[in-house]
């Protein structure tokens, strides 16, 4: 039996999915998300988030602080060979795993009445103004509208030929959690060759640690204990928290192919969202407040789409599109280029000395890296 038609089909059910489809019920419009994994699941994430969305999240009826957040005020960052600088935030943030902002975002939603299926999505057709969206076990669900919130890397890029998606990526992203001494209110980056890892505190008292490498620094080695023996610990300051703390999941996560290649906001009149429309890079540490900003100025344009205050599917995307760009090119555009310098060994030591010596550079290039509060009408 063909399921009825609903306003919006949500392909993924992280950050930016579930954002997207708790603002677009709470219109009153008719959403079913789509989201492959069981809820609650451990991401390979650096877990720490801009203030910028916290009056975005309190609309959608979600506080962080309720669930174990830490609040973050401070930022440090030390090179390969233990050059160290600290500043402060200019908006602050807070830690929170995926694992539990998901879950907690995942039971809103369906309190909300979002209507949740658990099945991955194998096609998606477009044709006479009306989605179709064909799911491995379940019926075929049609739309007005389809959000591509799907990660990172997904087969449905593959099918849908997207740009990205036809270049490899060199990168590979490892994640474990652990219990030890680390400041609440501090997230740090640690540069090592070929790479820099995450440091931040989350709820339970546990300390996040993600880090990113390149996929050929790290296969000369047997395994990643050789490869954080030999490469990640020469930054002795990063090494003494993974050997002071105690590990809490019994293997690291990882994932490969991660790519930063610029993606489009649109793709066959689907609008995407958080990854799936663009990455920054780790260095820069806001990629979970991108999701859920995006997450936003999706939902705005959709909504006003579906009132018909925007005439047509193509101004729609139009509209999706020179929002989307407004607020992330920049961003994105400096993370490319700060992961580019930094990535230069002999450079790294350099620009550390250079912030030293000009302090109030470093809140001006974390301000361009990260956005303003979200206003909520």
């Amino acid at each position: 039996m063909k399921a009825p038609n609903v306003d919006v089909v949500v392909i993924g059910g992280g950050l930016a999915g579930l954002c997207c489809a708790i603002h677009l019920v709470k219109h009153q419009f008719k959403v079913v998300l789509v989201e492959k994994n069981n809820y609650p699941k451990h991401k390979v994430c650096g877990e720490y988030v801009s203030n910028e969305v916290l009056p975005y999240l309190e609309y959608l009826g979600f506080d962080p602080f309720n669930f174990g957040a830490k609040a973050i005020t401070k930022f440090q960052l030390t090179t390969h060979n233990n050059k160290s600088i600290e500043a402060k935030l200019p908006l602050g943030g807070f830690g929170i795993s995926r694992y539990k902002m998901d879950y907690e975002l995942f039971l809103l939603a369906k309190k909300e009445g979002v209507k949740i299926i658990q099945d991955s999505v194998v096609d998606v057709q477009f044709n006479n103004d009306t989605f179709s969206t064909k799911m491995k076990v379940n019926d075929v669900v049609t739309s007005k509208l389809v959000v591509g919130a799907f990660g990172k890397r997904s087969n449905l890029d593959i099918q849908f030929k997207r740009d990205f998606i036809k270049k490899k990526s060199p990168y590979l992203g490892v994640k474990l959690h652990v219990k030890g001494e680390f400041p609440e209110n501090k997230v740090a980056l640690y540069n090592f060759k070929g790479g820099y890892c995450g440091v931040s505190k989350i709820e339970n008292n546990h300390i996040n640690l993600c880090y990113i490498t390149s996929f050929d620094a790290f296969k000369v080695y047997k395994d990643i204990q050789h490869f954080q023996e030999a490469i990640v610990f020469k930054n002795e300051l990063l090494k003494t928290i993974f050997k002071s703390s105690n590990q809490v999941f019994d293997h690291p996560l990882t994932i490969s192919q991660i790519s930063f290649e610029t993606k489009k906001p649109v793709e066959n009149h689907m609008i995407m969202c958080g990854d799936s429309a663009g990455m920054i890079h780790p260095l820069c540490g806001n990629g979970m407040g991108m999701a859920i900003r995006s997450a936003k100025l999706a939902s705005d344009v959709m909504i006003e789409y579906l009132n018909q205050n925007i005439p047509t599917r193509e101004k729609l995307e139009s509209a999706y599109i020179k929002s989307w760009k407004k607020n992330f090119k920049l961003r994105l555009s400096v993370g490319h280029i700060i992961a580019y310098l930094f990535r230069q060994d002999w450079l790294a030591p350099k620009l550390l000395v250079l912030l030293r010596g000009l302090p109030f550079l470093v809140p001006q290039i974390i301000r361009m890296t990260h956005g303003k509060p979200i206003k909520v009408k």
